[in-house]
């Protein structure tokens, strides 16, 4: 079993910086996949990066040289460096693990625990 709660949501103007963090209980949490997904209420909850175990990581094309997946296996978080954030990039954020491996990593249903969402507002 693992909980997860997200931190370091707000209210951010266009071209600033935030940073998403996940704490992670479980205890083999180093061998989890974790990803970060977002849902706005028009739009099915999309992916937008992944870090494997092992250390690769993954991106959505929308956020792809702007975002940063990062984690410490030492202290059972993942965190999202977010730059040059855009109104678009506006959404309730969620942190999600899945044990083991997946090539669907880009699918909300490849994971088996979620956060409860921290929400994200960029300001035009």
């Amino acid at each position: 079993q693992v909980q997860l709660v997200e931190s370091g949501g707000g209210l951010v103007r266009a071209g600033d910086s935030l940073r998403l963090s996940c704490a992670a209980s479980g205890r083999t949490f180093s061998s989890y996949v974790m990803a970060w997904f977002r849902q706005t209420s028009v739009k099915e909850r999309e992916f937008v990066s992944t870090i494997y175990s092992g250390g690769s990581t993954y991106y959505a094309d929308s956020v792809k040289g702007r975002f940063t997946i990062s984690r410490d296996n030492a202290k059972n978080t993942v965190s999202l460096q977010m730059n040059n954030l855009r109104p678009e990039d506006t959404a309730v954020y969620y942190c999600a693990a899945l044990r083991g491996y997946s090539s669907r990593y880009n699918l909300p249903s490849a994971y088996n625990y979620w956060g409860q969402g921290t929400q994200v507002t960029v300001s035009s």
